[in-house]
């Protein structure tokens, strides 16, 4: 499996490894991720709201919705919300939703 199916690295050794470690876990954050975003429909939310919403750390949830979008599970519904740090983020929304998702 490859980026963004699975954690990206930019070079073998400790980033690949860390890549190789956090698999399993990314594609269950993953998951949560898209559940929250689908269950919400057509509500949006920055990386950093969703990570509090799930209460996990928004240093995990960010790469996962970058994957997410790559996948084009997710959009941006171009509205920007604040993120941990007081900066300006993209706020993100599932992009496919079945009734049964709801």
């Amino acid at each position: 499996m490859s980026y963004p199916d699975s954690p990206g690295f930019k070079a073998a050794g400790p980033s690949s490894e860390a890549a190789r470690e956090m698999t399993q876990r990314a594609a269950t954050v993953r998951e949560r991720v898209l559940q929250f975003l689908r269950s919400q429909h057509p509500a949006s939310f920055t990386p950093d709201q969703i990570a509090a919403r799930l209460e996990i750390s928004f240093l995990t949830v960010r790469p996962r919705v970058s994957e997410l979008h790559l996948q084009g599970e997710i959009e941006p519904d171009g509205t920007r919300g604040k993120n941990t740090s007081g900066m300006s983020a993209q706020c993100w929304r599932a992009a496919k939703v079945s009734e049964g998702s709801r």
